[in-house]
C-alpha cells in the first residue's frame, strides 16, 4: 500500500502515528520501544514518525536512523531488530518504522510487556499470554530448533553464498563481513549453547546440507512441471531439494528461459511486453516460499503451461486474509524467520506478501488480474500470460511516463472503469480493496490532480473526454461524449455567470476535456454567439457576448 494512503487511514491496528517536533527526543525513544514491543507482540506493524496523530505531516530533522534501530534493539528482550526507512512527503521527512510479529514474547528492557489493542498500545499480562484472543503466539515455525541437528549439518559453501548475496545486493550491510557463524547467530538461523550449535527451521533450509534436508526436512521441496499444449500430463518433472538460495536461483533461470516477450508498436517506438514480469514471478514465488506450511508432507508445486503458471504451496491463508482483502491487508507470512532472511538477502524489499506489487504490475501490462483461490489445505494462484486489454497497457504506460507512477488503488478503480464504462464510490473501495474514505481520496486524485475521471450524475464516475481520445475513440463512448458537450457548455456558461470570464486551461479542469476538445467546445459556443474572445495568445480569455 502507499504510503499516503496508509496515512489517510489513520492510526489502526497495524500503523501508529508519533510527532517529531513535539516529542523530547530521549522520551521518544523510550515510547518508540514501547510501541515497537507491542506491535512485535500482536501482528507486527508500521510506526511513521514525523506524523501527528490527525495525519498532519509535520516531519522530521536531526535524526540518525541508525540510532533508534540500535536504541530498540538495546531495550528490548530478547533484542528487537526493526527497520527504519526515510521517506520524503510534502517536503518534510518521516521515518517509517517496521516491526515483524515475534515468535515469543518480547519484553522492554526494564521487563515490561506491551501488546497492540486497537488503535492503542496496552500493557500485556502473563495471564493473558496463552489467550485464544491473542494471536501470533502459536510460534513461527521457521525459527523452531531442529534438536538433532549440529554443525555437521550446516554447509558452508551455502554460508559464503550467502555472504556474496549479501555484499552485492545490500550495500550498506555490514553482515557479510562477519565470520561464518556469528553471521548465522545474527540472522538466527542457528542456535548456540556453550560448544553445541544446533540450526533453525530455516536455517537448515538456508544453509543445511542436501543429506540433513532430505532427513530432517523431506517435505521441503519445491517440484517444477511443465506442460505442451492440450496436454494434461505434464512432459518434464524437476524436483529441488536443496539450500532456499539456490533453489529459487534454479528457479528464476529456469522462468526467464521460458518467459517470452511482444513487441508492442507505440508511435515510433516499440515497447517490449514480457509474458509475465520478472518482479511479478519472483514475488509469487517467494510468498509460497514465506507462507508455505512445513509441517505439511505436501511440496510446492510451479506448474508451467504454455499461456499460465500456477503456483500451489501447502497451507490455508493467514488469519484474517481472504480474496475480499488479500491486496492490502497487512503482511502476515506464516514463517517470519524466513521472510525476514530473503528480505535481508535483498530478495524482496519488505518482508510480507508482495500482493499488491502482483496485481499492479500483472494490470498495468494489460493482463488478467491474478486469480487466488484457496484449497481446505492449499492455496493457488494463477497468472496468465495473455495480453487482454492493450489499449489499457497503452493507456496506463502513457500516462505514467508523463505524470509518475500510479498506485495499486489507481491501477484498480481504472481497470474496473475501463471495463464497465462507469464506477460508483462503493464499487471503487470493493475493487481497490480499500475503506470508502481512501476509495474517495483517490477518486478525487484521479479526477483533479490526474484529469482522468470526471464524476457524472448519481455519484458515478467515468473516464474524461482526454481519456477517450488516448483510449482510440471507441464506438461505445460516442453517445456518452455527445451528452459530456452538451453538459460541458452549460457548465461553462454557468462559470461565467458567476466569474465573468473563463481561459481554455479552465475549461479543460473543468470540464475534464483535452486541449483540443475545449478548443472544439469554445469554438462552437462562439460560432453560435454565446461567447466572444478578448485578447491574444497566452493572455486570452472569453466572456459571454
Amino acid at each position: 500500500m502507499e504510503i499516503n494512503e496508509i496515512i489517510q487511514r489513520g492510526e489502526t491496528k497495524y500503523v501508529e502515528f508519533k510527532s517529531w517536533i513535539k516529542a523530547n527526543k530521549k522520551e521518544l525513544m523510550n515510547i518508540l520501544t514501547n510501541e515497537a514491543v507491542g506491535f512485535a507482540n500482536t501482528d507486527g506493524g508500521l510506526i511513521l514518525v514525523g506524523v501527528e496523530d490527525d495525519g498532519e505531516i509535520t516531519g522530521c530533522y536531526d535524526y540518525d536512523e541508525q540510532n533508534i534501530i540500535e536504541s530498540i534493539y538495546d531495550k528490548t528482550m530478547p533484542k528487537l531488530f526493526t527497520d527504519v526507512e526515510i521517506i520524503r512527503l510534502a517536503g518534510k521527512d518521516i521515518l517509517k518504522i517496521t516491526i515483524e510479529q515475534s515468535p515469543e514474547i518480547v519484553a522492554t528492557s526494564k521487563g515490561v510487556v506491551y501488546k497492540r489493542l486497537g488503535k492503542n498500545t496496552k500493557p500485556f499480562y502473563p495471564s493473558e499470554y496463552n489467550s485464544n484472543n491473542i494471536k501470533g503466539f502459536k510460534g513461527d515455525y521457521s525459527a523452531k530448533i531442529i534438536e538433532p541437528t549440529t554443525k555437521d549439518d550446516i554447509d558452508f559453501a551455502e554460508v559464503e553464498r550467502l555472504k556474496l548475496k549479501i555484499q552485492s545486493r545490500d550495500k550498506d550491510s555490514t553482515l557479510y563481513q562477519s565470520d561464518n557463524i556469528t553471521l548465522l547467530k545474527d540472522l538466527r538461523l542457528i542456535d548456540v549453547v556453550g560448544e553445541e550449535i544446533q540450526l533453525t527451521v530455516a536455517g537448515l533450509l538456508f544453509v543445511g546440507t542436501n543429506e540433513a534436508i532430505a532427513k530432517y526436512m523431506p517435505q521441503a521441496e519445491i517440484i517444477i512441471l511443465t506442460y505442451n499444449d492440450g496436454h494434461t500430463e505434464y512432459n518434464k518433472r524437476l524436483e529441488l531439494k536443496m539450500p532456499l538460495v539456490k533453489t529459487v536461483d534454479r528457479i528464476q533461470q529456469f522462468f526467464e528461459d521460458r518467459n517470452g516477450i511482444k513487441n508492442i508498436q507505440m508511435g515510433l517506438f516499440k515497447l517490449e511486453v514480457q509474458d509475465y514480469p520478472i518482479n511479478v514471478f519472483q514475488e509469487a514465488l517467494l510468498n509460497a516460499i514465506s507462507h508455505r506450511d512445513y509441517e505439511s508432507n505436501s511440496s510446492i508445486f510451479v506448474k508451467f503451461y504454455p499461456n499460465e503458471i500456477i503456483i500451489e504451496n501447502p497451507g490455508s491463508f493467514p488469519s484474517g486474509v481472504d480474496s475480499t482483502n488479500i491486496i492490502t491487508h497487512p503482511s502476515s507470512p506464516r514463517n517470519k524467520l524466513i521472510a525476514e532472511t530473503l528480505q535481508k538477502l535483498k530478495y524482496v524489499q519488505r518482508s510480507g506478501q508482495g500482493v499488491d506489487i502482483i496485481f499492479k504490475d500483472m494490470l498495468s501490462l494489460g493482463k488478467s488480474a491474478p486469480e487466488y483461490n484457496l484449497y481446505s489445505e492449499a492455496v493457488s494462484l494463477t497468472l496468465r500470460s495473455s495480453l487482454e486489454d492493450m489499449e489499457f497497457l497503452k493507456f496506463i504506460t502513457k500516462e505514467e511516463e508523463n505524470n509518475g507512477e500510479f498506485s495499486v488503488s489507481e491501477i484498480c478503480i481504472l481497470k474496473y472503469v475501463k471495463s464497465n464504462k462507469t464506477i460508483t464510490l462503493g464499487k471503487a473501495a470493493e475493487v481497490a480493496q480499500i475503506t470508502t474514505q481512501s476509495a474517495a481520496n483517490v477518486l478525487n486524485k484521479l479526477c483533479q490532480k490526474r484529469n482522468i475521471l470526471q464524476r457524472e450524475a448519481r455519484n458515478k464516475y467515468m473516464f474524461t473526454h482526454r481519456v477517450y481520445e488516448s483510449l482510440d475513440d471507441n464506438i461505445e463512448y460516442t453517445k456518452d461524449k455527445d451528452f459530456d458537450e452538451i453538459q460541458a457548455k452549460t457548465m461553462i456558461i454557468d462559470y461565467l455567470n458567476k466569474n465573468g470570464t473563463i481561459t481554455r486551461l479552465d475549461v479543460e479542469r473543468l470540464c475534464g476535456f483535452s486541449s483540443t476538445s475545449s478548443k472544439r467546445i469554445l469554438q462552437s459556443l462562439r460560432e453560435a454567439e454565446i461567447i466572444v474572445l478578448e485578447g491574444k495568445a497566452r493572455a486570452s480569455y472569453y466572456r459571454l457576448k
